[in-house]
């Protein structure tokens, strides 16, 4: 695959934003693309060094169909490495509806499209963590 930088997409792009729990990422596809998928200017299985991960990010577009028919440049931050995987499903998910929209069912149906609402509760005040208690002691 040749290497793609992000000044090199100055096509017009769709883009999409997925979050999980802190991580946030910002997707852009290029439609008629040669497949390049960049996170954060790396190639998408060099940043994503896990089989799960990898297929978090890529999932949108192995059950549309469309793996490397897009160009895909991808900024994200916060978070750990699997909470930015699963941001980047979702902004992927909503960048393929935005370019496409009978996409959206198929997605829908497959839970791509669902953002998981799951975040670190805060703590308590008289607590040691967000429910952890301190020891009971009755004597």
């Amino acid at each position: 695959m040749p290497t793609i930088t992000l000044k090199d997409i100055s096509r017009r792009y769709i883009e999409g934003i997925g979050r999980r729990k802190t991580a946030i990422a910002r997707v852009r596809i290029v439609p008629g693309g040669t497949g390049v998928f960049l996170v954060n200017n790396l190639p998408w299985d060099k940043y994503f060094p896990t089989i799960d991960m990898q297929k978090a990010a890529r999932d949108p577009f192995d059950i549309t169909g469309t793996w490397g028919q897009f160009d895909v440049s991808v900024k994200v931050l916060g978070g750990g490495a699997h909470s930015q995987a699963g941001a980047v499903k979702l902004g992927v998910a909503r960048a393929l509806v935005k370019n496409e929209e009978s996409m959206r069912k198929i997605l829908r149906d497959t839970g791509m499209m669902t953002r998981d609402p799951r975040k670190k509760e805060r703590k308590k005040p008289g607590l040691k963590r967000a429910r952890k208690a301190p020891q009971w002691q009755k004597r």
